[in-house]
């Protein structure tokens, strides 16, 4: 037996004990701290521009040809897309297995691949960023200035802020909102180029060929080098003003004589605020495997440098820290960690009552926990919210293994052995039911470990750090707690001896005597005890089709994202004063600490962003649920603007960044039925209840001049098909025409009509293209004027034209329940077979885990039956050992139940966990009847018996150790809590109902088995 030379050596036993602490204590330092295990989907986002480009032209045109390329690559799970004007992002998701890297290189090659698809007027190649665009910010900083305008302030943050942060390890993207670089800006009179006779896109022509930095060489003479240098390269709209765009004679025209040029920004139709000021907003993402709070504390760090750097009058602030709220939960964590050390320390001392017994079962759980950080630090895990919790219910049941041993040593003492060979024989004869416990207990979560998807990587590494402890604790009651009893015990305490076990000796033997009686009732009345079992498991079955299914529990990270929209028609103006309007009602909030919005600078000029920072929980005294529920009803109030809240979570599934939680799609290859359908559904799914924030992400009403071209008239006029388009372009585009080049950045230069002459559709008519002959032909000559209306963008799933749905839930809604409406919502409307719809996101991801919930329970069920008939090589004893799995159940939902809780995926955790711990109640009574029968030759009803209460009070124990263990995470508060209860409110709730019914079911199964077994072996065989 292994045990031996560890009792016989107590100097090397202790001495290696002292040494698993040391390296699990210096493991503890060095382990990484996280939310949660790290579990994005590798996801990469691809973004062009091609600006004045319409939304369905850069689908095609841009969208289309990199998607195909895209799609070719291998590992590819997802790829969504999203063009509006003038812009595409296309997010690409992988396989949990691809390695980020190298998808990032198969990105660069089909980018290079598609290159000969794309237009040749992209002012810029697609670029790619590895970060996930639905995921929270890390940090979100804002800078504000009272004497330096919003331009400036993006100029200063994109040419010091943007590019040393990005440096940081981590950090996968950072991104300036609320203002636009500085561009000088030359917008042209279209009348008085008609009344000169200059073409509008001859002027950018002009002012292109005028402004160059072209490299012109040197003069290499016979004893020195000259540079030249010429100055072709213009800077300041003084410089540009000057140009000349038409000589004849005498008569020189420049460009001031036909435009205003004046120094300005890229895009003009972009604004934003630190709450109530001007400001900007640097946003920060990380990549999907690095670390947030490594990845803050290295941002922060450089941040002393970098003001340094900024001018005086600059203010540079955290606006939203995700590390606040991570820390504060992992230092709740440690807390209850502590507090279950301590519960469980004190329920082992109240049943030994004795500080050599107790410091023997004590010990293993310090050994425990430095074991496992050390196979965590080997594993590359992190301290997080779930490895915590993890540890958390481990300690009630480390101890469980080391009362077993000491229990039994206690019983060869008592039988007169000395405490050496006490401990040795303990040992021994107790060895297979300690491992047995421990294997089957890690069996348990053998389904866990392999689940696929997201859901089994989140719980992986849980589930993994469960494996570690359990198998650390049989180490050590295997080798120290006997080596501890053997050298440290002298005696047998007597009865009564100290105060505390006249306190305590009586309430256990009146316990005992109780049980004894009851059992005997019970064993006489099998068959009823029978029915009693069967209702449980009837019980349980009932309660888990009734008990509503929910995902994660909603967590409080102190950030709410909220996402404005108004009519797709509204101008950039009106939207301001919109945006304003809803940031006004937001901090008039007393749970607000700050926030930041902006509008435009995208595709969109409808619609605006908000990070709203929430003060600490216990000074907000609600939770950010309840912020976004208190403030719905009054945002909704705002006349022609829709608000959609969000409270940000750590885990969002899927890369499409939407204005609410869940999504809901709809894709097909048959465009004009996308169109037809999508706003029905839209309309339809508005009216199921308990949904609310229903939006799309084709929106059909924004208006649309259609011009056509008369080929006939304008080959007549001697004007070209690209005359027209290029026109246009010049005119109304924004389009950037040169750049400027500076020792740190480039700058553009922006071309377009006056605003004066960009308000209507009846602008078109003062655009005149060139004719053949250089006559300026009004283009109302050469086309036709009609209106209409077209999406402001278009997105795509795959290569297929999609809509994508998002939807909140009501304060009361369910999860499961509002997705199963949902679908018969859309079911109802009998879609053609031509459109596809389904969940997308987090509403995807919970429809798969709803469907493997049950078949991840039958599965640990399963795992630990073929666990046990290897290790007791029997197929009916495991099921006695089994029987003790119903009661568990029926006591974690209906815990659940009066807790009014979900059955999420973290209390289907607690019902797995339950599975493997309450099942140790029957080991140890099978363990001892079995062995009462083969060496003393008990009859199968006096061995159980006695089996039952001789092992009651190490099962009373095992189980209160758990039971307290767990009941820190139950009554769990302040930050994360949202988190733990549910596991905490499972267990504590199934080992209370599953100590009381198993301690009489269990034996009763084991007889009911027994009379199975021996009526097959009594049978006789037929004569040949």
């Amino acid at each position: 037996m292994m045990s031996t030379p560890f009792i016989e050596r107590p100097v090397a036993t202790i001495l290696l004990a002292i040494g698993l602490f040391l390296i699990g204590a210096v493991a503890f330092m060095a382990l990484p701290v996280a939310s949660l295990p790290t579990v994005d989907y590798p996801t990469i986002r691809v973004s062009a521009s091609r600006p004045g480009a319409d939304p369905e032209i850069m689908a095609a045109t841009v969208a289309a040809p990199l998607e195909r390329r895209l799609g070719a690559i291998s590992g590819v799970s997802e790829i969504t897309s999203s063009s509006g004007v003038g812009s595409t992002s296309i997010v690409v998701q992988f396989d949990l297995g691809r390695d980020i890297d190298a998808a990032a290189r198969d990105i660069q090659a089909a980018i290079n691949a598609a290159s000969a698809d794309l237009p040749s007027d992209l002012p810029s190649r697609p670029s790619f960023r590895k970060a996930n665009p639905a995921a929270a910010p890390i940090l979100i900083l804002s800078m504000t200035a009272d004497t330096l305008p919003p331009s400036a302030l993006y100029d200063l943050a994109d040419n010091i802020l943007v590019q040393r942060l990005s440096q940081v390890e981590g950090v996968a993207e950072v991104s300036v909102n609320g203002a636009e670089q500085p561009a000088v800006r030359v917008r042209v009179d279209p009348n008085r180029l008609a009344a000169m006779g200059l073409g509008i896109d001859a002027v950018r022509q002009t002012i292109t060929q005028a402004a160059v930095a072209n490299p012109v060489g040197r003069l290499d003479g016979t004893r020195q080098a000259t540079i030249i240098r010429t100055n072709g390269q213009l800077r300041t709209a003084d410089e540009f003003q000057d140009i000349v765009v038409r000589t004849e004679g005498s008569t020189v025209v420049r460009l001031k004589d036909v435009a205003i040029v004046e120094d300005g920004v890229r895009n003009s139709r972009s604004a934003g605020w630190v709450g109530a000021q001007r400001g900007i907003l640097v946003v920060i993402n990380r990549q999907a495997d690095a670390n947030v709070i490594r990845t803050v504390d290295g941002i922060k760090a450089t941040l002393p440098e970098l003001e340094r750097l900024l001018p005086a009058g600059v203010r540079l602030a955290v606006l939203s820290d995700r590390t606040t709220t991570i820390r504060a939960s992992v230092a709740e964590m440690q807390f209850t960690l502590a507090l279950s050390i301590g519960l469980v320390t004190l329920v082992v001392l109240l049943f030994l009552r004795r500080m050599t017994p107790t410091v023997a079962a004590a010990v293993t759980v310090p050994l425990s926990l430095a074991g496992t950080f050390g196979l965590m630090w080997v594993a590359g895990y992190t301290v997080n919210n779930l490895t915590l919790m993890a540890l958390v219910i481990a300690v009630g049941f480390v101890v469980d293994d080391a009362i077993v041993m000491i229990e039994n040593v206690y019983r060869n003492l008592e039988n007169g052995m000395a405490p050496m060979r006490a401990a040795i024989v303990g040992a021994r004869q107790i060895g297979f039911t300690v491992v047995s416990i421990s294997v089957s207990l890690v069996a348990a979560f053998v389904p866990l470990i392999f689940m696929p998807g997201i859901v089994g990587r989140l719980f992986k590494e849980f589930a993994m750090t469960m494996t570690f402890a359990i198998a650390v604790s049989m180490l050590v009651s295997l080798t120290v707690t006997p080596m501890i009893c053997g050298q440290f015990l002298r005696r047998v305490p007597q009865r009564g001896e100290t105060w505390l076990d006249r306190r305590v000796e009586p309430v256990l033997d009146g316990l005992l005597g109780g049980y004894a009686r009851t059992l005997g009732w019970a064993l006489r009345h099998r068959v009823l005890m029978m029915l009693v079992f069967l209702a449980t498991i009837a019980g349980t079955g009932w309660l888990y089709v009734q008990l509503p299914k929910g995902f994660f529990p909603q967590d409080d990270t102190g950030l709410i994202f909220a996402g404005t929209r108004a009519s797709p028609d509204v101008s950039f103006q009106a939207m301001l004063r919109l945006q304003q309007q809803a940031a006004e009602l937001i901090a008039a909030d007393p749970a607000i600490a700050g926030f930041g919005s902006f509008v435009g600078g995208g595709s969109q000029s409808n619609s605006g962003r908000m990070f709203i920072s929430l003060k600490p929980l216990e000074e907000r005294g609600v939770s950010s649920v309840q912020v976004v529920n208190r403030l719905r009803p009054k945002l909704s109030a705002i006349p022609g603007l829709q608000v959609f809240m969000v409270p940000q979570q750590d885990l969002r599934v899927g890369g499409r960044s939407a204005n609410a939680s869940y999504q809901y799609t709809l894709w097909t290859e048959d465009l004009a039925a996308l169109k037809a359908w999508s706003p029905r559904v839209l309309e339809r799914l508005r009216t199921v209840p308990g949904v609310v924030d229903v939006s799309g992400d084709r929106e059909q009403s924004g208006l649309q001049v259609n011009v056509s071209i008369d080929r006939e008239a304008a080959a007549r006029l001697g004007v070209g098909i690209d005359d027209v388009g290029a026109a246009l372009n010049s005119a109304f585009a924004q389009r950037q025409i040169a750049t400027i080049y500076t020792q740190r950045n480039q700058y553009r230069v922006i071309f377009e009509v006056e605003p004066r002459f960009a308000t209507d559709p009846t602008s078109l008519a003062l655009i005149h293209a060139t004719g053949s002959d250089g006559a300026q032909v009004p283009l109302t000559a050469v086309t036709r004027r009609t209106t209409g209306t077209a999406p402001l963008s278009v997105a795509h799933r795959g290569q297929f034209p999609s809509t994508t749905i998002s939807f909140n839930l009501g304060p009361d809604a369910n999860i499961e329940e509002t997705l199963a409406a949902v679908d018969r919502a859309v079911a109802e409307m009998h879609l053609p077979d031509v459109i596809r719809a389904g969940f997308d996101g987090d509403a995807g991801a919970f429809a798969q885990s709803a469907q493997s919930q049950l078949v991840l329970i039958l599965g640990a069920i399963l795992v630990i039956y073929l666990v046990l008939g290897i290790l007791y090589e029997d197929l009916l004893h495991p099921i006695t050992i089994l029987s003790t799995l119903p009661s568990a159940g029926l006591g974690a939902l209906l815990s659940l139940k009066l807790a009014m809780m979900d059955l999420s995926i973290i209390a289907l955790i607690g019902i797995i966990l339950l599975v493997g711990i309450v099942k140790k109640n029957g080991i140890m009574m099978v363990d001892f009847a079995l062995e009462a029968e083969r060496t003393r030759g008990l009859a199968p009803a006096e061995a159980i018996r006695e089996a039952c209460l001789e092992r009651f009070r190490p099962i009373l124990m095992t189980t209160m150790a758990a039971l307290f263990g767990a009941v820190p995470l139950a009554i769990a508060t302040g930050i994360g809590a949202e988190l733990r209860r549910p596991l905490g409110v499972t267990i504590v709730g199934g080992l209370v109902v599953s100590q009381i019914l198993t301690l009489y079911t269990t034996p009763v199964m084991y007889l009911v088995l027994d009379r199975l077994r021996r009526r097959r072996t009594l049978r006789p065989i037929p004569a040949v």
